[in-house]
């Protein structure tokens, strides 16, 4: 599912088309205006009266349509179980890494050692509190 704030205006576009009380000429409005996502969230009454979209109904109704898109793009939920297990590892490989940097210790640490039945349940929490790359420098 791609962010409503990274649709492009032909993304904005297909969305209109899906409404059926936006006339056509008021879809053309938004495309000629190249309207991308950020842009259509931005949009209050007098953009969209700006935009040709001068009937009172019709502007109430789309000012409503995308308060509901902003309300479905919001961030979801990501329930991530609280595990002072997994915690504890993560945060004692970064001390030992950060005194191993500083030179308080001489060995560079091992990565963490973390019992079979608590594996993916560590990783779940790395990639989330690490994500993309940096999650491979606890996990590798």
């Amino acid at each position: 599912h791609k962010s409503i704030l990274e649709w492009t205006y032909e993304d904005v576009i297909s969305w209109m088309k899906g409404i059926d009380d936006i006339s056509e000429d008021i879809t053309k409005n938004f495309e000629e205006n190249k309207v991308a996502g950020n842009q259509l969230l931005a949009l209050g009454k007098d953009g969209l009266q700006d935009l040709g979209v001068t009937q009172k109904g019709l502007l109430y109704f789309l000012l409503k349509e995308i308060k509901k898109l902003e309300e479905m793009d919001e961030c979801p939920v990501t329930f991530i179980e609280h595990s002072p297990y997994c915690f504890g590892k993560i945060v004692d490989y970064l001390r030992l890494k950060a005194a191993f940097k500083r030179g308080l210790i001489s060995f560079d640490p091992a990565r963490p050692i973390v019992r079979e039945a608590e594996k993916g349940r560590f990783e779940k929490v790395v990639k989330y509190f690490f994500p993309g790359e940096s999650s491979q420098f606890i996990l590798n």
